[in-house]
C-alpha cells in the first residue's frame, strides 16, 4: 500500500507549521491556539490539543454493525468482521473497526435486528450506515445519535465538503430543529435514472429503427410479439418487461416513464405550475398513462403478472431471451443483461432514449445524490476518527488521480488485479473471482463525488483513454455498453423529475400514508387490468385528498416553504 500524501499541499502545510494535514489545509479541523508574543499566558495554556489525527497511535476503536448483502462475496477465508478492509484501516489509519454484530440482510433482517437492539437497551454502535429511510428516521428520533453536521463542519476535508455542496438538499431528511443529525452517504448522480434497453438484434432482423415516440414504441412492441424474429410464439414474448408490485417508481422495470410522457411522475412529490409541491399520482396526466398501460395489457405488450412482479422479476424474461425491452439504468449491460447471451447467443441489447408522448414530452424520475445516511453515537469517544477515515477516502478514492493510492482500484486481488505485464484485468478475469470490497468499508461504497462517474463515462464514450481510477473501473468492471448508455441518458438530461420532498415523515404520513398507498395501488392495478373504468381515477383522487392526502400536501409544502428562508 502506498503512503498517503498530498504532494504540493504537504509542502504548504509544513510551511504553516500545522500539526495535521487536513487541519492545516482546510482550516476546519480545530487548529491549534497559540499565545501572543507577550508570553503573558502560562506555557500549559499555550496550545489546545487537536483531537483529529491522520493516523492514531495507539489505535482507536470504532464499533459498528453490518447488514450483509446476501450476494456479497468473500475470499481468503475473510468475513465482514475481519477482512482486507478492516486490516487496511488499522494499518493505515490506526482505526480498529470492531463489529458488535452482523446479519445477512434478507427480509429486512438488519432493520429488524437494529430496532430490537435499540428498544431492548443493547449496546448501540459508534457508527452505523443506514439505507432504509424509515429506519434512519427512527434511529435519529431515538435520541441516541449526535449532531453530525457540527462534526462535519469541524473535521470534514474540503474535497468532501465540495462534493456535498453539489446538492445541499441531501441534508434535508436528517435535520431536526436546525441540527443535521446524520451525514448523507453520497451516491453517483444519475445512478438510478433510467432509459430503455432494447433487443437491437430483433430490430435489425425486422428492419425497424429504435422508437422515439409512444406511437412508434407500440408498433415495435407489436412486431416483437406477433412477428418475432427468433420465432417465439406471441404468448412466449413479453415486448415490454415491467412490474409494479413494489412501486410504479423504482430503478428497474418500472412504468413511471409512461406517465412522464404525459407530464407527471407518480408516487413522488413534483413541483407544480404554481411552484408548490404536488403528489404526482393525483395529477390529471395520470389518467392518460393509466389508459395507455391498460391498452398495452389488453394487447399482451406487458406481463400478465405485472402487478405481482418486483424489479428483479422483470429482468428474468429479458435474461431468458423472451423480452424485447427493459427499462433500467445505464449500467445494466453488465448486470443483468450480459447473461442473456448464455440463453440466446445472438442477443444484442442497446440503450435508447425514452420515447416522447403526443405533446413531445418525455420524463423519468431523477435520482437523489444519496443512498443512505451515516449516524454517529452521541457517546462515541473519538467521533473525529470517522472523519480521519472518510477524509482519506474522499482524497484518495473518490478523487483518485493517476499514480494515487487507489490508482487501479481499492484492493488488489479483490476488486482489481493485473496480468504479468502490468495490464489491468477485466473483472471476470480476476484470479479467484471479483469481490466488491467497497462493501467492506465502514461507509458503504467508500466515498463518491456525485458527478465524478458520469464525467468518466462520457470521457470514455468520446474515445478518451482510461487514465483515472473511475475511468479504469467503468471500463473494466462495467458492461461494454455502459459509456454509450451514459451518453444516451445525458442526451435527455432535462427530462428528469427529482423527488422534491426529501424531508422526514410528516405526522399525517405516519398515520395515513399506508392507507393512501393501499387505495392508490388497488385503483391503479384495477384500471390497468380492466377491472375498473378510467373514471375511477377521479374518485380515487377525491378519496385521497379527503383521507389525509390534502393534509399531507399542506405539511409537505410547509416544509418546502421553509427551505428558502
Amino acid at each position: 500500500m502506498k503512503t498517503y500524501s498530498k504532494k504540493a499541499w504537504t509542502f504548504v502545510c509544513s510551511l504553516m507549521l500545522v500539526s495535521t494535514l487536513f487541519a492545516g489545509c482546510s482550516g476546519s479541523k480545530g487548529e491549534t491556539t497559540q499565545t501572543a508574543d507577550t508570553g503573558a499566558k502560562p506555557q500549559a495554556e499555550a496550545q489546545v490539543e487537536n483531537a483529529y489525527k491522520d493516523k492514531y497511535d495507539p489505535p482507536v476503536t470504532i464499533t459498528t454493525v453490518w447488514g450483509v448483502d446476501p450476494e456479497l462475496k468473500f475470499k481468503n477465508g475473510e468475513t465482514i468482521e475481519n477482512n482486507v478492509a478492516t486490516k487496511w484501516a488499522k494499518d493505515t489509519l490506526g482505526i480498529d473497526i470492531q463489529s458488535l454484530w452482523s446479519v445477512t440482510d434478507t427480509n429486512n433482517a438488519f432493520a429488524t435486528k437494529l430496532r430490537l437492539a435499540m428498544s431492548s437497551g443493547q449496546q448501540m454502535p459508534d457508527v452505523v450506515t443506514i439505507g432504509d429511510a424509515q429506519l434512519a428516521q427512527d434511529l435519529i428520533d431515538s435520541g441516541m445519535f449526535q449532531d453530525a453536521g457540527e462534526l462535519f463542519d469541524k473535521y470534514a476535508s474540503d474535497t468532501w465538503k465540495q462534493a456535498m455542496e453539489q446538492d445541499p438538499n441531501v441534508w434535508n431528511p436528517y435535520i431536526r430543529d436546525g441540527k443535521r443529525m446524520g451525514i448523507p452517504v453520497l451516491d453517483y448522480a444519475y445512478n438510478h435514472d433510467y432509459l430503455l434497453w432494447i433487443r437491437q438484434d430483433w430490430l435489425d432482423k425486422l428492419g425497424l429503427s429504435a422508437p422515439t415516440t409512444i406511437d412508434e414504441l407500440e408498433k415495435v412492441m407489436d412486431a416483437f410479439k406477433n412477428n418475432n424474429p427468433d420465432g417465439l410464439k406471441p404468448d412466449e414474448v413479453i415486448p415490454l418487461s415491467i412490474g409494479f408490485k413494489t412501486t410504479m417508481n423504482t430503478w428497474m422495470g418500472d412504468p413511471s416513464w409512461v406517465f412522464g410522457a404525459y407530464g407527471t411522475i407518480p408516487q413522488q412529490w413534483n413541483k407544480g405550475a404554481d411552484g408548490k409541491l404536488e403528489y404526482g399520482s393525483i395529477n390529471p396526466a395520470m389518467k392518460q398513462g393509466l389508459q395507455k398501460l391498460s391498452e398495452w395489457f389488453s394487447k399482451g405488450y406487458i406481463p400478465k403478472e405485472a402487478a405481482l412482479w418486483d424489479e428483479n422479476k422483470t429482468a428474468e424474461p429479458a435474461v431468458a431471451g423472451k423480452a424485447g425491452i427493459l427499462p433500467g439504468p445505464y449500467w445494466m449491460s453488465g448486470w443483468p443483461l450480459a447473461d442473456t447471451v448464455k440463453n440466446v447467443k445472438s442477443a444484442v441489447w442497446k440503450p435508447i432514449a425514452l420515447p416522447a408522448g403526443p405533446d413531445g414530452k418525455a420524463g423519468r424520475h431523477g435520482t437523489l445524490f444519496t443512498n443512505g445516511v451515516t449516524l454517529i453515537n452521541k457517546n462515541m469517544k473519538h467521533p473525529e476518527a470517522v472523519f480521519t477515515y472518510q477524509n482519506y477516502m474522499f482524497e484518495n478514492l473518490a478523487n483518485s488521480q493517476p499514480g494515487g493510492v487507489f490508482d487501479n482500484g481499492l484492493f488488489k486481488g479483490y476488486d482489481y488485479d493485473m496480468d504479468a505485464s502490468g495490464k489491468a484485468l477485466r473483472y471476470e478475469d480476476i484470479p479467484g473471482g471479483y469481490v466488491n470490497s467497497l462493501r467492506y468499508l465502514l461507509v458503504r461504497d467508500g466515498a463518491r463525488i456525485p458527478d465524478a462517474q458520469m464525467k468518466a463515462l462520457l470521457n470514455l464514450a468520446d474515445g478518451k483513454e482510461a487514465t483515472t481510477r473511475l475511468e479504469k473501473e467503468v471500463k473494466l468492471n462495467y458492461g461494454l455498453e455502459t459509456p454509450e448508455a451514459a451518453k444516451v441518458l445525458m442526451g435527455q438530461e432535462g427530462i428528469a423529475y427529482p423527488n422534491m420532498y426529501t424531508g422526514p415523515t410528516t405526522s399525517t404520513m405516519k398515520t395515513k400514508m399506508d392507507y393512501l398507498n393501499k387505495i392508490e395501488n388497488q385503483t391503479f392495478n384495477e384500471i390497468i387490468y380492466g377491472k375498473q373504468g378510467l373514471d375511477s381515477f377521479d374518485k380515487f383522487v377525491e378519496t385521497w385528498k379527503g383521507s389525509g392526502g390534502e393534509q399531507i400536501t399542506n405539511e409537505v409544502n410547509d416544509w418546502y416553504s421553509k427551505l428558502s428562508k
